[in-house]
């Protein structure tokens, strides 16, 4: 066993344990990410399949951080790039398969994808899913939700591996789902869910899926290298119009800007670092703090280090 010494002047990647998938080292995450921006995972892990992952997991030394992401749409990283092992389900994850009126999706798999399977398969109630720019795994996270629907809402069954390797099967129950949030453990990977919806016309789910995504087109800046909604919605408001009403339309800090289309959107210019993006959400905080005494929440999620002067905020 390697002491402290031995450890600090070892490669990371020297001390992981064997896998089935890939071990990538200083893997460049900003091209994954939808802000284009961010530092590098000192190493990335894309498992095999479920098995390779909780063994990874299970023998994976105990003081290697791990942090887990998944198409990148919701999410900073900082510009310090992240430390430790940096995980993303691949292919072997974002299976989707229609059983009867439920809906079987990996974690990998987008949540477009599982709304257009559960169309052509006749299942209803999960329309809502083309409205999401993520992945299933990401949705349970953090119970996201659109156009009226959220994951609680049709949430039968989800499996997890934690940091032991453990497998674990829950409901929405067990996960304490509620607005944009879940009690879910840290440490836990979502690897796949099963989802329940009605019987249904595929003609009419096909005209709903069309009425969301052309509402997102019209009122959100989805062709913009931007990260989905910035922050919860503070109880009996909206995120927008209290950045709105506090005089944030169009703020900037270095190339990121606050979208003119839809004030809860933040945008990469086309030079923006991580720090001008998370910089400006904290300034977008503080005047609305100020305008309203209101304390938003961000629900775009930060991983990661910053560059030295760089201050990561908090909320």
């Amino acid at each position: 066993m390697m002491n402290a010494a031995e450890r600090a002047d070892a490669r990371l990647i020297d001390r992981l344990p064997p896998v089935r998938g890939r071990l990538t080292e200083n893997a460049d995450l900003s091209r994954v990410t939808w802000f284009r921006v961010g530092g590098p995972a000192e190493v990335l892990f894309k498992p095999a399949d479920r098995d390779d992952l909780a063994a990874f997991l299970a023998a994976c030394p105990p003081d290697i951080p791990t942090t887990v992401i998944g198409v990148a749409s919701n999410l900073l990283v900082r510009d310090g790039g992240v430390p430790g092992v940096t995980i993303r389900l691949g292919r072997d994850f974002a299976i989707i398969d229609a059983e009867g009126d439920r809906v079987r999706a990996g974690a990998a798999a987008l949540d477009v994808h599982v709304a257009r399977v559960a169309m052509e398969a006749g299942v209803a109630g999960l329309a809502f899913l083309v409205g999401i720019p993520g992945t299933i795994g990401g949705g349970l996270r953090m119970n996201a939700g659109a156009y009226g629907t959220e994951f609680k809402d049709v949430l039968v069954e989800a499996e997890a591996v934690d940091r032991t390797g453990t497998i674990h099967r829950v409901t929405a129950k067990d996960l304490g789902m509620r607005y944009r949030h879940t009690d879910t453990p840290d440490d836990w990977i979502f690897t796949g869910a099963v989802l329940q919806g009605q019987p249904g016309d595929a003609k009419a789910i096909a005209a709903r899926m069309t009425e969301i995504s052309e509402a997102r087109e019209a009122t959100q800046p989805i062709r913009s290298r931007t990260g989905g909604s910035t922050f919860a919605n503070p109880e009996g408001h909206k995120a927008w119009q209290v950045i709105d009403g506090a005089g944030c339309r169009g703020l900037r800090v270095g190339g990121a800007q606050v979208s003119e289309k839809h004030c809860n959107f933040l945008i990469n210019t086309g030079t923006a670092t991580a720090g001008d993006l998370e910089a400006l959400g904290e300034l977008v905080r503080q005047r609305v703090r100020k305008a309203f005494d209101i304390e938003l929440r961000w629900e775009i999620r930060r991983v990661g280090t910053p560059l030295p002067g760089q201050e990561a905020g908090d909320g």
